[in-house]
């Protein structure tokens, strides 16, 4: 799924983001594979300038707001199926646009670093201009999408656009941009609940809003593993740095802090066994993948990452299993 990124990689929703799974490849542009490398060369840089040929940032960015629609259903009901092809939706085209507004940002950057400098901005084969283009028409498409919410959800879901515009700009100012893409990309646990609901019950969401932001730090901050010696050369700043030689002892805190905020917002939801069941899956997974993991060992963490996606599923198959039980 989805990181957000240093200088060079963009993720949004999610970890830096969205370049998950960015190969290496030689400068002047990137053969793209599966359907994205079937379309028009017009059309296939803007493709990858979305990521669309790496899905698991758009994952990563839905899951919380699927967990948060999935718990607002009433007990014996699924979760609404229009309500999640819209969050659905929206997450692909939010996601695309945090990854242009992260490449438009570090296109210079970019260049400069072996996994990113095929992106299409910084290979040449995409201008600025016709990004800033091509981003108005994703957030044209997006606030189509919000527009078909109640007027709660509306106003939370315009709320979020300040952190999806500085976001990219955190990893030269902060060393906790992993901890800013939490709060970014886990915004959909409180909207799924006001798109059901009309309002939000905080009892249920604010924990689980936590719980998301402490799973990015997890997944993100590992992700960010695969490119600190760039990150040093250019300055850029990340949790993986700042942690150190406790990085383990770190992520395993809040590996553990995940798990409580989701037993806090299942607590206050009403949740029974297949959730808890789920959860506590879930996070001891978290948590032996971080005691095993080499995190100097570039495709262990980006394989790590990947399979966030169905840790995702994991936890919304535990929410549905439980509303139908």
């Amino acid at each position: 799924l989805l990181r957000p990124p240093p200088p060079r990689h963009v993720h949004l929703p999610g970890g830096n983001d969205g370049g998950v799974g960015d190969e290496p490849k030689p400068k002047g542009g990137a053969a793209a594979t599966g359907w994205v490398g079937r379309l028009p060369p017009s059309l296939s840089p803007y493709a990858r300038l979305m990521r669309l040929d790496k899905p698991i940032g758009s994952w990563l960015l839905a899951w919380p707001s699927f967990w948060s629609i999935g718990l607002a259903a009433a007990q014996g009901a699924p979760p609404d199926p229009w309500t999640l092809a819209l969050f659905g939706s929206g997450a692909v085209l939010l996601r695309g646009a945090g990854c242009t507004i992260n490449d438009l940002w570090d296109r210079d950057l970019d260049s400069k670093v072996e996994r990113t400098r095929s992106r299409p901005l910084a290979a040449g084969e995409v201008t600025p201009a016709s990004a800033v283009a091509f981003l108005g028409a994703q957030l044209s498409l997006g606030l189509g999408i919000l527009l078909q919410l109640n007027t709660f959800s509306q106003a939370l879901g315009a709320a979020s656009l300040p952190l999806v515009v500085a976001y990219p700009l955190m990893k030269r100012v902060t060393n906790w941009p992993q901890a800013v893409l939490g709060l970014t990309i886990n915004w959909g646990a409180l909207l799924g609940w006001a798109a059901v609901h009309g309002s939000l019950d905080l009892g249920v969401t604010l924990p689980l809003y936590l719980s998301g932001v402490a799973w990015t730090l997890v997944y993100d901050t590992i992700y960010a593993h695969q490119d600190k010696a760039d990150d040093v050369k250019i300055g850029v700043k990340s949790t993986a740095l700042h942690f150190g030689s406790r990085n383990k002892e770190v992520l395993t805190a809040f590996a553990l802090a995940h798990g409580a905020g989701l037993v806090l917002s299942g607590l206050a939801g009403g949740c029974g066994g297949a959730y808890y069941a789920a959860s506590a899956l879930g996070t001891s997974w978290l948590a032996k993948s971080i005691r095993d993991i080499n995190l100097d060992d570039p495709k262990e963490c980006g394989d790590f990452f990947v399979r966030n996606q169905w840790y995702g599923a994991l936890i919304f198959s535990g929410i549905v299993l439980d509303r139908l039980m």
